[in-house]
This record gives C-alpha cells, sequence and structure tokens, in this order.
C-alpha cells in the first residue's frame, strides 16, 4: 500500500463527522469521500472532499483503501459487506453489528477479500484501561473474584429525537448495543469471555420514545470463574453521572471510575501502585449528550500502523463479535420487568 492511506465515510452525522476530523488532521491519511443520504449534510464536507448520495457511486468513484461505517446499526453489516466487495478495508463503529450472525457474515466476506475490519472500541486507548490491562496480563491482582461495571448515564428527549432510528428495536438493538457496548468491550478485554448471563430491564423514563429498555442489572458468570454484576441505565438525572468498572482481586483491588473510564479512582495492589491517572480531556460531546473518550484519533492511526506498518491491530472483527455475543448472551439471559 502507498504511504497515504484514502478513507471514504458513509455516514455522516456526529460520529462520521468525528472520523473526517481526525482523519483530516493525520498526516498519514486522506479523506476522498463522503457519502450519506442528507443532502444537506454536504455543507458539513470539509472542502474539496466529494460529497455523495449515493453509497455505490462513492464505492466505484472515490478510490478509497477505507471505508469508515458511520451509519445507524442495522446499516452495519450490509455497508461493509458493500464496501469489502469493492476491495475496501472496513473501519466499523460500534456496534460491529446487531448479532453474531452478521458479524460473522462481515468476516467471511473480509475473508474473501482478503481486507481487514477493524472494529472500534476507543475506551480500550484510555490510558486508565491499558494501565489495568498491563496488571491483568502480568497477574499482578491475581485470581479475579469479583467485577462491577456501573454505567450511569442520561439521554434525554432530544437525543431520540434527533434520529429517528434511535430506541428503534429492529434498527438500534438497545442500551447494550448502542449507549453501552464500549463497557461490555472493556469488560471483555479485561477478562474474557462470558459463559452464563441473567438479568432484569426496563423502560422507566422513555416509553413515548424508544421501544427498548432504559434501565438493566445482570449477574454474569465469566470464563474465568469471575462473577460480575453490571449495572445500567440511561436515567441518570439531566447528565451522565459514571461509567466505572471496579475488579476485586486475590492480590488488589483496582476502580477505572469517571464518567467515562477516565480516572483511576481507586487502587490498592500488592507491591504495586499504578501511575496517578486523571485524564482531563473532553469527551466526544454532541451538544445533547455526552459520549465515551474521543480516542478516535488512535483509532485512525491503529488504521495507518496496521496497513503500513505491519504493527497490530487494537481491535480485531473476531474481538467485536466476542463482544456482540456477550450482548446476546445477555439479552437472551433478560427478563423484563
Amino acid at each position: 500500500m502507498n504511504d497515504l492511506v484514502r478513507f471514504a465515510i458513509v455516514g455522516f452525522g456526529n460520529i462520521g463527522r468525528r472520523h473526517a476530523e481526525h482523519i483530516m488532521h493525520n498526516p498519514s491519511t486522506e479523506l476522498v469521500g463522503v457519502c450519506d443520504i442528507d443532502p444537506q449534510l454536504a455543507a458539513k464536507v470539509p472542502g474539496g472532499i466529494p460529497f455523495y448520495t449515493d453509497f455505490k457511486e462513492m464505492l466505484h468513484r472515490s478510490k478509497a483503501n477505507i471505508l469508515c461505517i458511520c451509519t445507524p446499526n442495522y446499516l452495519h453489516e450490509p455497508h461493509s459487506i458493500e464496501g469489502l466487495k469493492a476491495g475496501m478495508h472496513i473501519v466499523a463503529e460500534k456496534p460491529m453489528a446487531l448479532s453474531v450472525q452478521e458479524c460473522n457474515n462481515m468476516i467471511g466476506e473480509a475473508k474473501k477479500a482478503n481486507k481487514t475490519i477493524f472494529a472500534v472500541k476507543q475506551n480500550r486507548y484510555n490510558p486508565p484501561v491499558q494501565e489495568v490491562k498491563k496488571l491483568v496480563e502480568n497477574k499482578l491482582l491475581g485470581e479475579i473474584y469479583l467485577i462491577q461495571v456501573n454505567c450511569f448515564w442520561n439521554r434525554g428527549d432530544a437525543y431520540y429525537a434527533e434520529s429517528s432510528w434511535r430506541g428503534k428495536k429492529d434498527k438500534d438493538g438497545g442500551c447494550l448495543f448502542t449507549q453501552f457496548s464500549h463497557f461490555v468491550d472493556i469488560l471483555y478485554y479485561l477478562n474474557g469471555k462470558i459463559t452464563d448471563a441473567q438479568g432484569w430491564i426496563h423502560n422507566y423514563a422513555h416509553k413515548k420514545n424508544t421501544e427498548v429498555e432504559d434501565t438493566g442489572s445482570f449477574a454474569l458468570r465469566a470464563a474465568n470463574g469471575a462473577i460480575v454484576n453490571f449495572s445500567f441505565t440511561t436515567c441518570s438525572f439531566e447528565k451522565n453521572m459514571e461509567g466505572s468498572i471496579t475488579i476485586f482481586g486475590e492480590k488488589g483491588t483496582v476502580k477505572i471510575g469517571g464518567q467515562y473510564m477516565n480516572t483511576i479512582e481507586y487502587q490498592h495492589i500488592k507491591d504495586h501502585k499504578l501511575p496517578l491517572i486523571n485524564i482531563r480531556a473532553k469527551a466526544n460531546d454532541y451538544g445533547f449528550y455526552q459520549g465515551s473518550m474521543s480516542n478516535h484519533d488512535k483509532v485512525i492511526q491503529n488504521v495507518v500502523d496496521v496497513l503500513i506498518h505491519n504493527k497490530p491491530i487494537m481491535t480485531s472483527a473476531e474481538e467485536g463479535r466476542d463482544v456482540i455475543q456477550i450482548i446476546e448472551q445477555m439479552y437472551a439471559g433478560a427478563v423484563k420487568v
């Protein structure tokens, strides 16, 4: 591949524009095409970059190496497969797809095309997450006993009014796909697969504009034997409160906390101390709401590093599929109350 990696983007809403910003600022990448069905979004595309309302036309004309999938959840699979068939690598926004089967379809097509799918899991780059990953890999916490995951965010009426697909079961999938798949991913990244899941879900405050739950609590059993409590809500009053993961191990306890897993909030570890980390960088700010930490610059750089410098991929398609599998297990074990 040439030293300049050429990107195209399908879906130019909030997250698509975030991808564009970082592609434009990376000296090794070039944005060569943007597609969205809303022609008014052409005004938001940086000058000189072709804008398309026809996806197939962009695939044919853009000469891109990489296609960023930034469309609504239910379109991730078909758009990825079309991009792969057109000879492009794929950067798939979260969730990778809405089922394990859809992920398998994408992976199968990527193998046929000899292309790579990069699953976007930008919270893996958070410095506190990386520090705790080292703890786990080096067995400094010993046997893992218990993990507590808290996802306490706010999503108000304005959020659901902004896009018609949000909150629709067949297009959105539910909170574990749309809001909290990153937290499922960090659980998986730090502790591995889940074997059993049971819990309760309910829609308390969003009945008028969603078909999915807004609150849930689960008990999970990890493959390594640990017990996991996973609680989430989009009903935190007026603003996001917390996104955290606490690990209780044989040789220590550590909590990654803050609103977006951006701090080491607590640590007590045998013969070891993590550096003090309190990230002040802003989360992805979308006006009506805030999302996870803004690490998409690192996602784009990882694409460059993998394709040009043969460095390891941060999140493979298979790992993206594993996260979807955990979400499927959770919903399969959920009782609606």
